[in-house]
């Protein structure tokens, strides 16, 4: 009777070590921000509330590769996840640019409402490719930095701009003014930078300072180019393979992490902003003569990637309906 008992508590041990799910999540933001913090925590809770059957692990600091090397390595199974901007994710969804946009977004309010009404037909469209997005996060606005003055487009248009390797919205936006821009891996950029390669970039102000940027550039002009997010993604398949308690644990905990990054991305961008200026970093405010030339440059490149299939005529319809609440 020992014996079968003692058997039976081992097989049930082992059946409950096979059970476990390791979920292993790539992402190029560096380790030790606010990000790494609190998708960490959310991990955290997550093995807590499903007593050990799912875990997540992560490989911050770009250690996978880049998007495109991500991306491959989920499908072989290698991963099992990965978060990428809305840019770098257009490869699964183009509509996933869609906040990425050029000077769609005048305030933050804007965004808030717009998001409510495009983050769920986001996840829609996304689970239709094979992935289910765990999460959204604002990243805040991003904005030119840059090692020389910028003024206006014709500055602009002598400068080496660098986009995202991939970034269709990007590289409409600035060929739309007159800009031909320099595409590199996000992981280049410092070095890039360092050597000349580029002297222009956007991102935000937390951004600028976690990648070190700041350290290499000057200027920024106080314009919002565009809205960067994160976008947390599982392979469906692994996600659908779980139990239903265990599924709504995943999305609750790393949903919760999510709305504190929300809150915490805010209030880092309006301490790294001060930050910047303490350190000598000049910003430029456009009148609004410039700001409606520049808006005006960010329309011509929407109808040109609506019109290129870049984003979809649904999703740009769905843009404009909730922006114009919004602005009601």
């Amino acid at each position: 009777m020992k014996k079968y008992t003692l058997g039976f508590v081992l097989f049930a041990a082992l059946s409950s070590a096979q059970a476990a799910t390791i979920i292993k999540i790539a992402t190029e933001a560096p380790d030790g921000t606010a990000w790494m913090r609190e998708l960490r925590a959310g991990a955290e809770g997550v093995k807590k509330h499903t007593d050990d059957r799912v875990e997540i692990k992560f490989y911050p600091g770009g250690v996978m590769g880049d998007e495109p090397t991500v991306l491959r390595k989920i499908k072989i199974g290698q991963l099992q996840g990965g978060a990428f901007t809305g840019g770098e994710l257009a490869q699964v969804d183009k509509d996933t640019q869609i906040y990425s946009l050029p000077f769609v977004f005048k305030t933050l309010d804007e965004v808030d409402k717009v998001r409510a009404q495009l983050d769920p037909l986001l996840k829609q469209s996304v689970e239709k490719t094979g992935y289910e997005i765990l999460g959204i996060s604002g990243g805040g606005f991003a904005y030119l930095v840059s090692v020389n003055d910028i003024k206006g487009k014709d500055d602009l248009k002598a400068a080496k701009v660098w986009i995202p390797q991939g970034d269709r919205i990007a590289e409409a936006g600035f060929k739309a003014g007159g800009v031909t821009p320099i595409a590199l891996p996000l992981a280049d950029v410092y070095t890039s930078l360092q050597t000349g390669l580029i002297d222009t970039a956007a991102n935000t102000p937390a951004g600028t300072i976690a990648f070190q940027w700041h350290t290499k550039v000057k200027h920024m002009v106080d314009l919002p180019l565009t809205y960067v997010v994160g976008i947390l993604i599982v392979d469906k398949k692994v996600f659908d393979a779980l139990s239903p308690e265990d599924r709504k644990t995943l999305s609750d905990e790393l949903g919760a992490a999510f709305t504190r990054l929300d809150k915490i991305n805010r209030d880092d961008n309006t301490q790294a902003r001060e930050a910047l200026q303490k350190q000598g970093i000049a910003i430029f405010k456009p009148n609004a003569a410039e700001t409606a030339s520049w808006e005006s440059v960010g329309a011509d490149a929407r109808k040109n990637l609506v019109s290129d299939g870049e984003i979809s005529a649904e999703m740009s319809a769905a843009l404009d309906k909730a922006l114009a609440a919004a602005r009601k």
